[in-house]
């Protein structure tokens, strides 16, 4: 075992903070738009159904830019109540997730204790340069990771082999010598199992228990890794 890679949202930083940070995002929204007679969590709920939809359909799929994705799903909601989205909303959207996102407690110890057993450790993730590296920089982690791949740069999206293999080569590692953490079974285990990495899924609750074997391992903590990974070596 040489390298852990990680997904972001919903496996370094929490679902919780990510749904602070789109409620933030619809409130700036009305504000800028002068509509805050408007219901923010209603508007906000709508958001995120019309997002899920949108980004559900890419998966596997050739990139596109999220900050396009995200904008068509505010123009969405906007339409439908009257207002317009402001010509800077991407701009608004990086300073909410900039200032909402929320690391999971035991993130940045478990990154510090694999680093410190010599891997490689990196991000993958489904999103836009700027986003993953505003975001990191905001919550004081960039400098920790070794490598960081996204689908903009793969040019496609989880669970397309290109994100996982481009990561592998930046890391010089073989797939066999590397693992896969991510809350997403569809997407995070089956994308890292199709190329030979072996996958972990996170999930504090319990609730994908009809998906776990869609993964090789599933841990309900990230510092449950740590084990998982010096067992590997040990192997």
């Amino acid at each position: 075992m040489k390298a852990v890679f990680f997904d972001f949202v919903g496996t370094l930083i929490t679902k919780e903070g990510e749904n602070e940070t789109h409620i933030n995002i619809v409130r700036e929204v009305l504000k800028r738009a002068g509509r805050e007679d408007l219901d923010y969590l209603k508007l906000w709920e709508e958001y995120e159904e019309e997002s899920s939809a949108l980004f559900n359909e890419l998966a596997g799929k050739p990139y596109v830019k999220i900050r396009d994705v995200d904008t068509e799903a505010m123009r969405k909601v906007a339409e439908r109540h009257g207002f317009s989205v402001p010509e800077d909303f991407w701009r608004i959207s990086l300073e909410m997730h900039a200032l909402h996102g929320r690391l999971f407690p035991d993130a940045v110890d478990t990154i510090r204790a694999l680093k410190a057993l010599g891997l490689h450790v990196g991000i993958i993730t489904d999103s836009d340069k700027d986003y993953i590296e505003t975001h990191l920089r905001a919550l004081g982690i960039y400098d920790l990771f070794d490598s960081i791949t996204t689908s903009e740069e793969a040019g496609y999206f989880k669970p397309h082999p290109g994100p996982f293999l481009l990561a592998l080569e930046k890391a010089g590692v073989k797939p066999e010598e590397a693992i896969y953490v991510g809350d997403n079974p569809a997407k995070d285990c089956v994308g890292a199992r199709n190329v030979g990495m072996l996958s972990v899924l996170l999930d504090p609750k319990g609730e994908k228990r009809e998906l776990w074997g869609k993964c090789d391992f599933v841990v309900s903590k990230l510092s449950e890794v740590i084990d998982i990974v010096k067992g590997l070596m040990e192997k």
